[in-house]
């Protein structure tokens, strides 16, 4: 009960941030269920597609789907109410749906006797594969291949599960626990990673 919770936090998150991207890009209503609904079940598409897991699991989610359309109906009808409660709460849900989806989507990968390396991917997949999917259709740089950590935490949580870490109920919480934790210090104090960039156009100028 508490996994499908946490699932119903991070669906909520998902959805309502892909939900405000696209209305802060103007798409039209469609546009913006569109990319709610990419953002919320995205990653476990994708995760599925590539650890072998039916398609067709995708659609066994209804009650989800439904929280998902709500959330994105709320949204649209009542922006400037909850934008407020937004802004002070939503990263936090967003780190509750990080932790949550990446460590579902690892296990999802360890049940099905995968190596440790598809482990990983699952989680990253799960955790954030969403979000790049609507990055990429909102035209913007996806948020886990900028500087901000975000997906360093997935990668924890997979390589946790992956080497057998937390394996039992509490450990797998205690896991969770870290994870929101550890994202939500990245947030706070813009923990990044290094960057290096380069100039392409100048340098083949000066050559």
């Amino acid at each position: 009960m508490a996994w499908e919770v946490l699932g119903i936090i991070g669906t909520f998150a998902f959805a309502i941030s892909g939900a405000l991207i696209a209305m802060e890009e103007e798409y039209d209503i469609l546009g913006v269920y569109i990319l709610g609904i990419v953002t919320a079940f995205g990653g476990g598409a994708i995760r599925n597609l590539l650890i072998g897991v039916p398609v067709s699991e995708l659609w066994k989610q209804g009650p989800l789907f439904l929280i998902a359309l709500f959330s994105i109906s709320a949204i649209f009808l009542f922006p400037n109410v909850l934008i407020k409660h937004w802004n002070r709460w939503g990263n936090f849900f967003d780190a509750i749906g990080l932790a949550a989806f990446a460590i579902q989507g690892a296990l999802y990968a360890v049940n099905m006797n995968h190596p440790i390396s598809a482990v990983v991917v699952a989680a990253v997949l799960t955790g954030s594969g969403g979000g790049i999917v609507r990055d990429l259709l909102a035209r913007r740089k996806p948020l886990v291949l900028r500087s901000e950590i975000y997906a360093v935490w997935a990668i924890v949580a997979g390589l946790a599960i992956g080497l057998g870490l937390f394996q039992s109920t509490f450990g797998l919480y205690s896991l969770f626990i870290i994870i929101v934790i550890l994202r939500m210090l990245s947030y706070i104090y813009d923990w990044k990673l290094p960057t290096k960039p380069i100039h392409i156009n100048q340098n083949k100028q000066q050559m």
